[in-house]
């Protein structure tokens, strides 16, 4: 995994700009701490961070290439699970290689297929591809949408980046934001729309999108997204297709030149990744599998159940490390460092997040980066196969709103009266935007119908949220995390798979369970799902209540939008506060991200322009 940039600027001369291309590369440099480079022309200048995963010495960039009367260049940040046979099918056309890296295989591909090459990469990237002598760039990102690329267009130019921050530091993306960020951070946030940057004139390329850039004109095109096409598996044989794509997806994501670890937190999906990576690695005599997990100090004192936290996950980690015999580190976080490391999450965002569940994480990938430069975890199983409690109580299920959000009362309760008073609308319309755009088969039932509207909602937004914070809070330390679940065959097979053949058994992820109960403890197969545990220590709310109320007593951009009498009640009366988002941002976590809204626009010298 890597760090990409460039910009292009048809009035400038950026071989006299290097001071600002530094600044942009360094930007990135948490990304690539191995190496960094640059592929620099009078008006288009190419940069890479390197994070060294596979082939050191051949998998250099920018990487050049000429072929069929044009010269190439390429940055490329991400990992092609499919290396091999596109491999072979070029060399079938009369390529040669110098390496083993899939960035040269995304590069020949490209050569060879032009844009449509995005249709034959399984993987996940982000990657972007200049033609010198044509003088035009092509951009795109891989369909799931695990890595990022932000971009900017300016007369006759286009700046574009991994990070927001590499945006900001080329001087052509000023740090504003207007009623349509302030929207986004306060009735969205932590989640973002697809393809909205926060800062004015930034976008993102949409998960499955490419585009080119050629004479100042920037096209783009949607090359994937999900579409309704009849499942006609029986549940005996989808039971033996999702087996096969996710053992699949398991073991193509192991091929690394560096060791690799795991997630482990007890739970269905990493123990199904664990125990697969386990049975794999014994098969080749490769030897035990190493995995981590975290907890936080205290939480057994202070733990309470809930709804969506049934249990402990230290009560299944050993059970599962048994089975794979793995050897395991738990990583205990302190709560002090877990509010403090509040901050450095946002300069992994460059924005605002998911609070104390980035803090956590970036702190977790700090250690884990310690030993090694890969990991493969457990996201997004929930979101494809069913696995909250939005998708099994009717009432939620048919209700006419984002599950996760319901109620936009205790968002509006911390700003001033008057302000955004679009706010409901905005989100209301997000949520029309989405359903209104959900592929569906005439023949679909109204149940079948709904859960389509459901897995497009969970996988536009919150599954979108989820791999944004995955990806910022590990690359921060310089540690690349696969997803195995986010394969596209899997998406594909899970959005089309009727509800009564996913929810198997009448449970969660039930046809997950019962395509891999042979292989896992009876105990790990049929365990209610538990969500990404959280701190319950009151320390870590009494720090949160302090920071909120100081914050208070300052004269800033921020205060001025904040409702003071609001954000006392949420600290006079946490149990009485409704969710922000949903099970893990309750009081603590409302006052953490009002916390991390003042860093963010003190840090980066945001202006609001309304």
């Amino acid at each position: 995994m890597c760090g990409i940039a460039g910009l292009l600027d048809k009035h400038e001369d950026l071989t006299r700009n290097i001071g600002i291309l530094s600044n942009m590369s360094r930007a990135l440099e948490r990304r690539g701490p191995d190496e960094n480079g640059i592929f620099i022309d009078r008006d288009v200048a190419l940069l890479h961070r390197r994070l060294v995963v596979i082939d050191r010495e051949n998998g250099k960039q920018p990487m050049l290439c000429g072929m069929k009367n044009e010269k190439y260049a390429i940055v490329y940040n991400g990992e092609l699970y499919n290396t091999d046979e596109l491999r072979e099918d070029l060399i079938g056309k009369g390529y040669g290689f110098i390496g083993h890296s899939d960035t040269e295989v995304a590069l020949k591909m490209y050569i060879e297929y032009g844009g449509a090459c995005v249709h034959r990469l399984n993987g996940i990237f982000a990657f972007a591809v200049y033609e010198v002598k044509r003088k035009r760039l092509f951009m795109c990102r891989d369909r799931v949408g695990v890595k990022p690329l932000f971009y900017s267009e300016f007369k006759d130019g286009l700046v574009f980046g991994s990070e927001l921050k590499a945006l900001l530091e080329s001087g052509k993306v000023k740090p504003e934001i207007d009623e349509e960020g302030l929207c986004e951070l306060f009735f969205i946030g932590p989640a973002r729309t697809a393809g909205n940057g926060i800062f004015r004139n930034v976008k993102e390329l949409l998960p499955g999108e490419y585009a080119y850039f050629e004479n100042g004109v920037l096209t783009k095109t949607r090359y994937f997204s999900l579409k309704a096409r009849e499942h006609t598996d029986s549940p005996e044989k989808s039971v033996e297709r999702v087996r096969y794509l996710l053992t699949d997806a398991v073991e193509r994501q192991l091929v690394s030149d560096v060791p690799l670890c795991f997630f482990l937190s007890g739970g269905l999906d990493s123990s199904i990744i664990v125990q697969t990576a386990s049975n794999f690695h014994n098969r080749i005599n490769s030897g035990r599998i190493h995995t981590y997990s975290v907890e936080y100090e205290d939480n057994k004192k202070y733990f309470k159940k809930s709804l969506y936290q049934p249990n402990s996950d230290s009560d299944f980690i050993h059970l599962m490390t048994s089975s794979a015999d793995s050897e395991h580190t738990e990583v205990i976080l302190n709560n002090t460092e877990l509010f403090n490391a509040l901050f450095p999450s946002v300069e992994a965002r460059d924005l605002p997040g998911y609070v104390d569940v980035d803090s956590s994480l970036l702190l977790f990938c700090r250690e884990i980066k310690k030993d090694y430069t890969v990991a493969l975890s457990g996201e997004c199983a929930d979101e494809l196969f069913g696995g909250y409690p939005w998708y099994h109580n009717r009432e939620i299920l048919f209700e006419d709103c984002f599950p996760w959000s319901r109620s936009q009362d205790v968002r509006r309760s911390v700003l001033r009266d008057g302000l955004l008073p679009r706010g409901e609308e905005y989100v209301r319309q997000k949520y029309l935007d989405t359903i209104n755009h959900t592929d569906k088969l005439s023949s679909d039932s109204e149940l079948d119908s709904r859960m389509r509207e459901m897995f497009a909602l969970n996988y536009y937004w919150f599954m979108q949220c989820l791999l944004e914070r995955k990806d910022r809070c590990s690359m921060y330390s310089g540690l690349e995390v696969r997803v195995p679940f986010c394969d596209y065959r899997i998406v594909e097979y899970a959005y089309n798979m009727p509800w009564e053949i996913k929810a198997y058994g009448g449970r969660e992820k039930g046809i997950v369970r019962k395509a891999f109960e042979d292989i896992l403890p009876e105990g790990i197969t049929w365990r209610k799902k538990s969500p990404y545990p959280k701190t319950h220590n009151p320390v870590y709310m009494k720090l949160c209540a302090e920071r909120a109320r100081n914050i208070l007593e300052k004269n800033t951009p921020l205060t001025e939008l904040l409702s003071k009498s609001g954000i006392e009640s949420i600290i006079e009366n946490p149990d009485n506060v409704g969710t922000w988002y949903g099970q893990l941002m309750r009081a603590p976590q409302i006052l953490a991200y009002i916390a991390q809204l003042d860093y963010w626009f003190e840090k980066y010298k945001v202006d609001i322009i309304i």
